[in-house]
C-alpha cells in the first residue's frame, strides 16, 4: 500500500499507521532540498526508517531529517522517539507545557503561533489545550493546496480529543479548536489526526454545537 498522502508542488506528505492503536506517523519532504519533518515517532522504528527512505526518493537532493515534531506527550505517540533521535541526531519539537513528559531532549520548545521554517516549506504550531496541557497541531500551508492540519489527538472526525469527562478540560479544548482551527482556517482545510482517517474542517463544522452540547 502506498504511503503517499499528498504530492504537492514543493513537498510530499506520506503517512504510515503503526502499533495496535493505529497511530499515524506523518512525513513531510521538500522536493527541492530533501529537508524532512516527521510528525509523531509513535512506534515501530523499522517502519519509520522505511517511511523516511520513501520520502527521500521524492526529493531532488539528499534527504535529511530536520525535525521530529511531537503533537503531545502521551506514550503511544513517542515510543520510537528515543531510538529515532539516537539514529538520526534530529532535534525534537514539542509544546512548552508537555516538554517534561517527552522521553528525549526537546530542542525546539513551541508556543502558539510559532513558525518553523525549513528549506522548502513552513509549519505553524497551533497550541490546543485540553487533551494534554501542551498539545500542538502542526499546519502546513502550501500555495497550491488547502491547509493540512496535523491535529494529533485534539481533533478527529466526529469530535475533539479525549478529555476524560473533565468539563474544564473539554471547555479548554473545544474553545481552542473552535477559535484556533475553525476560526482561523478555511473549510477546505484537511485534518490529519493522530489516529484513523482524515476529514475536513468543512465536514465537521456543522456539528460544533452538537459537540458542545454533549460535552465530548
Amino acid at each position: 500500500m502506498s504511503t503517499l498522502v499528498k504530492d504537492l508542488g514543493r513537498v510530499t506528505v506520506r503517512r504510515i499507521s503503526v502499533s495496535d492503536m493505529d497511530n499515524n506517523v506523518y512525513l513531510i519532504t521538500s522536493k527541492s532540498s530533501g529537508a524532512q519533518v516527521l510528525i509523531d515517532a509513535a512506534d515501530d522504528l523499522p517502519a519509520i526508517r522505511a517511511l523516511l527512505a520513501e520520502g527521500a526518493a521524492d526529493a531532488h537532493a539528499p534527504a535529511k531529517l530536520a525535525l521530529i515534531a511531537t503533537t503531545h506527550q502521551h506514550w503511544d505517540h513517542v515510543r520510537a522517539l528515543e531510538g529515532l533521535v539516537e539514529e538520526t541526531g534530529a532535534p525534537v519539537a514539542a509544546g512548552r507545557q508537555d516538554v517534561s513528559g517527552i522521553p528525549a531532549p526537546v530542542g525546539m520548545v513551541l508556543d502558539h503561533g510559532d513558525v518553523g521554517t525549513f528549506d522548502g516549506f513552513e509549519l505553524t504550531a497551533v497550541h490546543l489545550r485540553g487533551h494534554t496541557p501542551g498539545s500542538i497541531a502542526y499546519v502546513l500551508s502550501e500555495p497550491d493546496s488547502a491547509p493540512l492540519i496535523f491535529s494529533g489527538d485534539s481533533l478527529f472526525p466526529g469530535g475533539v480529543g479525549n478529555t476524560q469527562k473533565d468539563r474544564d478540560r473539554f471547555a479548554l479544548l473545544y474553545g481552542d479548536v473552535v477559535e484556533r482551527l475553525f476560526g482561523a482556517y478555511p473549510d477546505e482545510s484537511e485534518v490529519h489526526p493522530g489516529h484513523g482517517r482524515p476529514t475536513t474542517l468543512g465536514a465537521e463544522r456543522p456539528h460544533l454545537a452538537e459537540w458542545k452540547e454533549r460535552g465530548w
